[in-house]
């Protein structure tokens, strides 16, 4: 394999590897070692995933290589570059792990992925470790704490998977039983279902009859928390009537580490509002906060104008609240600005013996981190399994074309990282990484745009001189005013 120098024809060797080793399964050792060996050398993501395939199709195959096939996989996720292979490898460690005699010594290489990875993996891992709970009984407690622990990372994907497996898991370890049948006098009503956007499954068409080959779909994603939050929001009047929540943002921290006071905030975005949910921690045990309220300067954000607060009454020691302000802003736009913000209290002093407050308080004020609303905000990451079916299906009635300069910058990674978030698009079939010293790459990219409107974005940059990136951007969308959107959001990015 070492000499021959294009990932092509290694791909026929793995392939050829593959066939050899199903006709002759007594010899999958020793094909399943070399398998392991070439998958730890360089390569690109189509001669890494012809290994991945090769190894789960043996996996599938040959009962006796299932156990050393999937340790296999598990450490060449230890040092995988390729999230779409990540994610795969996990999807499949959570439905046959569980299957082996000691489902256990996976455990350890899935939760590493909790804490090493980006935040795409981090959320298959949450999945994959809720799967073994669910599936071995002596795992259970061991998974519900480790699941615990994933509700404070700071991806939001990442919390509300691990909050979806612990209302999943009771509050034991025990699995509630959700696949028997719940009599009921009411009839069941369909638009009492929450509607939500759903990517389609990944795996390919195949014949009637056959196998599926490799990998296969990957992890469904669980319904979205936004239910919780349109809840929250619209059980406070003066936000009932803003409509439908489309999307929830991660925590953005308003205050340093080790400070008086933590607070931060989670953008609530609707079509013609945005609420600021401020989470706020008192951290100093002397003090009772009341009236809490963050002060929120748009002087900066001209499209705004606040229409609405709901103040904190009381914020005791170490026993966290929300307070909120809400602006109206154009329907449907994805208004952007900067704001300015100011925590403002009374503060009692606390009686440390008795645990009393002091009747008279102090007015305060404790000045917080700018925050921002970003084109970002009004896009969800939602992913689409073929992208070039996906493509041609959306059609060409209201794609937009144009080309860009994007100045000095490090790297084409540094410049593609930097345009997937700009957009805050969810990336399709591994295209985000950038292979090593390429002068030009091709990334695609799926997402949801406020309104509900289906986006697929082509990206193809180059290296125009010295450092300087050119990059010519293709998008298609359900609506011919997202698509300008689109071009919009980069061209003032």
């Amino acid at each position: 394999m070492s000499d021959i120098a294009d990932d092509e024809f290694k791909i026929v060797v793995v392939e050829a590897i593959r066939s050899l080793c199903l006709k002759f399964p007594l010899k999958y050792r020793s094909l399943m070692n070399f398998l392991s060996n070439i998958l730890r050398e360089e390569g690109g993501f189509e001669y890494k995933k012809a290994i991945v395939d090769s190894i789960v199709i043996l996996i599938r195959d040959i009962p006796e290589a299932k156990e050393s096939g999937l340790l296999h996989l598990c450490e060449f996720i230890e040092d995988c570059e390729f999230t779409y292979l990540s994610t795969q490898i996990l999807h499949f460690l959570g439905n046959e792990g569980p299957k082996t005699s000691d489902p256990s010594k996976y455990i350890r290489y899935i939760y590493n992925r909790v804490h090493l990875e980006n935040a795409t993996v981090r959320a298959a891992a949450v999945s994959t470790l809720a799967k073994f709970g669910a599936l071995v009984d002596p795992l259970k407690p061991r998974i519900f704490v480790l699941l615990r622990r994933c509700l404070f990372d700071s991806d939001d994907e990442v919390r509300d998977r691990a909050t979806l497996y612990l209302n999943t898991l009771g509050g034991d370890g025990q699995v509630v039983e959700t696949d028997k049948d719940e009599p009921s006098e009411e009839p069941f009503d369909i638009n009492s279902v929450p509607k939500e956007v759903k990517s389609q499954p990944l795996a390919e068409k195949k014949a009637p009859g056959k196998k599926p080959t490799g990998l296969g779909a990957p992890p469904a994603g669980p319904p979205s928390t936004v239910d919780a939050y349109e809840r929250l929001l619209s059980s406070i009047p003066e936000f009932s009537n803003f409509g439908k929540l489309f999307k929830s943002s991660a925590p953005v921290e308003l205050t340093e580490a080790e400070t008086e006071y933590a607070v931060n905030v989670i953008k609530h975005i609707f079509d013609g509002h945005v609420v600021f949910q401020f989470n706020c921690t008192n951290t100093i045990p002397e003090q009772l906060l009341e009236n809490v309220i963050v002060i929120v300067d748009a002087s900066e954000a001209e499209e705004f104008s606040e229409v609405a607060s709901k103040p904190l009454r009381s914020l005791p020691y170490d026993s966290p609240g929300q307070t909120f302000v809400a602006f109206e802003k154009p329907e449907g736009v994805p208004a952007v600005g900067k704001f300015s913000n100011m925590l403002r209290f009374i503060v009692k002093e606390v009686d440390p013996t008795t645990g009393e407050a002091e009747d008279d308080g102090v007015d305060d004020e404790y000045q917080l981190e700018d925050l921002e609303v970003v084109a970002a905000d009004y896009m969800m990451k939602v992913g689409v399994s073929n992208f070039r079916n996906a493509w041609e299906g959306m059609g060409a009635d209201f794609e937009r074309v144009d080309e860009y300069g994007l100045g000095p910058r490090e790297s084409l990674a540094e410049a593609v990282s930097a345009v997937i978030s700009l957009l805050g698009m969810q990336p399709c079939e591994g295209t985000e990484v950038v292979p090593s010293n390429s002068r030009s790459h091709a990334c695609l990219l799926s997402g949801v745009f406020i309104g509900n409107v289906r986006v697929l974005v082509r990206l193809q940059f180059g290296i125009d001189g010295p450092k300087e990136v050119a990059m010519k951007l293709a998008v298609r969308s359900e609506d011919e005013s997202v698509s300008d959107a689109i071009h919009e959001i980069v061209a003032s990015g």
